[in-house]
């Protein structure tokens, strides 16, 4: 599992026209699930999300996390994080799950998100969007569920 983390002073995504989804102070998260992702992939993600330190302190440092700011995330769905345009100049995008198992996963690491006490607002699954940003920093991390380690008893709950 693939996302791209940013720190957001505001964000928000629109479906036809429509926002459906929307978040002042927080983190915008573009999610690619991979083929042969799991339950331990979202787990680690939703844990990542929330414990994720790259809010700024009264010295300037980034030590905080969303949840101590009392921020929101906007999750968003995004499969062409998974593509591959190595060979050509089309990518293509066979490391992507498909959209059934990943939509489960997408759902459970908003779920997970949502139980750790974060409040979420979601993209629509499959859906074509339109998502705005204003990226406070800019501030951009990546993350990837196989390069994980096992949590630590630090990194808590989700």
């Amino acid at each position: 599992m693939i996302a791209v983390v940013q720190r957001a002073a505001e964000a928000s995504v629109k479906v036809n026209g429509e926002v459906v989804g929307s978040i002042g102070r927080g983190l915008l998260v573009l999610l690619g699930v991979a083929r042969g992702d799991s339950e331990r992939d979202a787990e680690w993600i939703a844990r990542k999300l929330a414990a994720l330190r790259i809010f700024s302190d009264a010295d300037g440092k980034m030590n905080l996390s969303v949840a101590d700011v009392s921020g929101g995330v906007l999750l968003i769905s995004q499969f062409t994080l998974l593509g591959d345009a190595s060979k050509g100049n089309r990518p293509g995008f066979s490391r992507a799950e498909d959209p059934a198992a990943a939509r489960v996963l997408y759902e459970r690491v908003c779920g997970l998100v949502e139980t750790g006490g974060l409040p979420v607002a979601r993209g629509r699954f499959g859906e074509s969007m339109q998502v705005a940003l204003v990226n406070d920093g800019p501030v951009t991390i990546l993350l990837d569920s196989k390069g994980m380690n096992e949590p630590s008893v630090a990194d808590g709950p989700p």
